[in-house]
């Protein structure tokens, strides 16, 4: 993004603090007849990645230079999960002004042996970005993803890091000074490395930003070609330098244009295997649909407010009003199956139109649209897999998700101008009995506790009031048997990178971690229990090539035990007959060098003791 992220400050006077707002009883009397809301743990869709912000252009060092306690607070809002917004994925801009990039003199050639500026203890050219990392970490948040606006300027087609131009030696774009391609995979590979040495290793790196967009500020076009010329180079410089770090494509404007990125990537066999993430903003099209993106997680990555008054209101019709963010977290979560949600800047001293938080001085003043996403990201935790949930009633928008410790939140917004009594009932979730805790978002209220619900035989009632958006946070009690079911047919995009297993929730508990390792024809697989719950566990495999040559492929097999099913899988293909599974590789994780690996992970049904025997086939 974006000249977007220049404006001037607003002055705000209100103090607002989190979690602060007039009580407004979930359980209030209901203007019509109860609907039915039904949540089925038995259906599984995409798995969560997280939901974050950016504090890109300087926004760090703004609250990097607070006093103490103000520091603190600005932190807690972003970052802590009892009383903040628990945001879990911090977004990073990889400079380029010649003022902060980690090159800023050209090298005499693209092969000259580069000269990189960087110093991990003063966060020099990093914008204080680096020094909001190391804060996240204490939180927990393990997810950082670093992107660049633009390459370097000499190693461009207009010779500026501004004003789009193109990179020099992908599709079309050719310079007297020859092809940069190599060295600017270099060059971002280096800003990994420099992270991952001080212990924030960026879990994706991204080449450009809004690529279709030229712009007066940090901007490089890359139409879809030159983004897979580019993609195969960068991957596989990537994954030589032993970093977990994977490439992503390619934060386009909207959710429009990125099918065309995916299938020039796809169509492009080097590219294709190193990459491992595609991205986009919300500007030009919203996510409301799938992308096919070939097994790879889908992030929205960028979207915020673009007025120029500071707007804190909940439903007030505008852009920038809660309700409408809430809208467009629940339609991305259900109609897109994004596997994580980003704003632009969670806080921001300078352009309050466009964050969740505004900072005047040392006062903080959060919005509605902070509370909206505070609804998912602190309830909503990395790892959780989105399952099934109906609404019989239009009007209430229902989305629901199992987190890796067994709880589940179902978060439900009221589109009507009446409140609204359901019957909840749950099957599949591991349990039937427990505590409901609704969290209450709405003109008065700011993710505000309710009073506790009890739940018995899988089954609650309550009451959302008009235009409000609730998030109820189930903590099961005795379990039940779930209705195993197989994954849709309308397969989502996994929330993992080929070689990752879903980031866990910081506060998860886990059970023992049963493993086991098999061998077979030139590669061996080792099983290992991430976590378990009543009724379900989360597993990684990872595939080990033991011969003397590279694989073009690989399957996994195994047999169930009985009672178990497998409700998820990602990173690999999946077919079952009877009690066989048998899993072969993705398109893009087949080849895998001698003594190196791959995994592939999935959510099961049933109970998680019984370890099977894998057998593992190369080809």
């Amino acid at each position: 993004m974006s000249g977007r992220s220049r404006r001037g400050a607003f002055l705000v006077s209100v103090v607002t603090l989190v979690g602060v707002g007039a009580f407004v009883a979930v359980t209030q009397s209901p203007a019509s007849a109860a609907s039915a809301v039904t949540v089925n743990g038995g259906t599984t869709f995409q798995t969560i990645d997280g939901f974050g912000i950016s504090e890109a252009f300087g926004q760090a060092n703004s609250i990097r230079n607070l006093s103490g306690t103000a520091r603190q607070q600005a932190l807690d809002l972003l970052f802590n999960t009892t009383t903040g917004a628990g945001f879990t994925i911090l977004r990073s801009i990889i400079p380029s002004t010649p003022a902060d990039t980690m090159e800023p003199n050209a090298p005499s050639s693209p092969s000259a042996t580069p000269t990189y500026v960087w110093d991990g203890s003063n966060d020099a050219t990093d914008e204080g970005q680096l020094w909001l990392a190391k804060q996240a970490k204490t939180y927990g948040v393990t997810t950082f993803y670093n992107d660049a606006w633009s390459a370097p300027g000499f190693m461009k087609t207009n010779g500026s890091e501004a004003n789009g131009g193109s990179l020099c030696g992908t599709t079309g774009a050719t310079c007297a000074s020859g092809d940069w391609r190599q060295a600017y995979a270099n060059y971002l590979t280096q800003h990994a490395k420099n992270w991952a040495s001080v212990g924030v290793a960026p879990a994706y790196e991204g080449f450009v930003n809004e690529p279709s967009l030229t712009a007066s500020y940090s901007s490089m076009l890359v139409n879809a070609s030159q983004a897979a010329s580019f993609l195969s180079v960068f991957g596989p410089t990537l994954k030589a330098s032993g970093l977990s770090t994977k490439a992503t494509c390619c934060d386009t404007l909207g959710f429009s244009l990125l099918p065309g990125y995916v299938s020039a990537v796809s169509a492009d066999a080097t590219a294709n295997a190193g990459t491992g993430l595609f991205t986009s903003h919300g500007y030009s099209g919203a996510p409301t649909s799938t992308v096919s993106s070939g097994g790879r997680p889908v992030w929205e990555t960028e979207w915020s407010v673009n007025g120029s008054t500071f707007n804190t209101s909940w439903d007030d019709g505008t852009e920038g009003s809660g309700f409408t963010w809430a809208q467009r977290i629940q339609t991305g979560m259900t109609g897109a199956n994004l596997n994580a949600f980003l704003y632009f800047w969670g806080i921001s001293a300078t352009s309050h139109d466009s964050s969740l938080v505004g900072l005047s001085g040392t006062t903080l003043t959060p919005t509605k649209r902070y509370y909206a996403f505070t609804n998912y990201s602190r309830f909503v935790r990395p790892g959780a897999v989105r399952i099934g949930a109906t609404s019989g009633d239009s009007n209430l928008s229902v989305s629901s998700y199992r987190n890796t410790d067994g709880t589940v939140a179902l978060v439900v917004l009221n589109t009507s101008s009446s409140a609204i009594t359901a019957n909840y009932s749950l099957s599949g979730t591991g349990s039937s009995s427990g505590t409901v805790t609704p969290f209450l978002t709405n003109s008065t209220s700011s993710t505000a506790a309710q009073p506790t619900i009890a739940m018995s035989g899988g089954a609650f009632s309550a009451t959302v009031p008009a235009r409000s958006l609730v998030t109820y946070r189930i903590v099961g009690g005795t379990a039940t048997s779930p209705s195993p079911t197989t994954s849709p047919t309308t397969s989502p995009s996994p929330s993992v990178s080929p070689s990752a297993s879903p980031s866990p929730s910081p506060s998860r508990t886990t059970s023992p971690t049963p493993t086991s390792t098999g061998t077979g024809t030139g590669c061996a697989a080792s099983y290992h229990v991430d976590n378990s719950w009543p009724g379900g566990w989360q597993t990684t495999v990872t595939v080990t090539n033991n011969s003397s040559v590279a694989t073009k492929g690989w399957t996994v097999q195994w047999t169930l035990a009985s009672g178990q099913s497998i409700a998820q899988l990602w990173g690999g293909v999946l077919s079952v007959s009877g009690s066989g599974v048998t899993v072969r590789n993705a398109d893009y994780n087949g080849a895998v060098a001698p003594g190196g690996n791959t995994t592939f992970g999935f959510i099961g049904n049933g109970s998680s003791t019984a370890v099977p025997v894998l057998t593992c086939t190369s080809s």
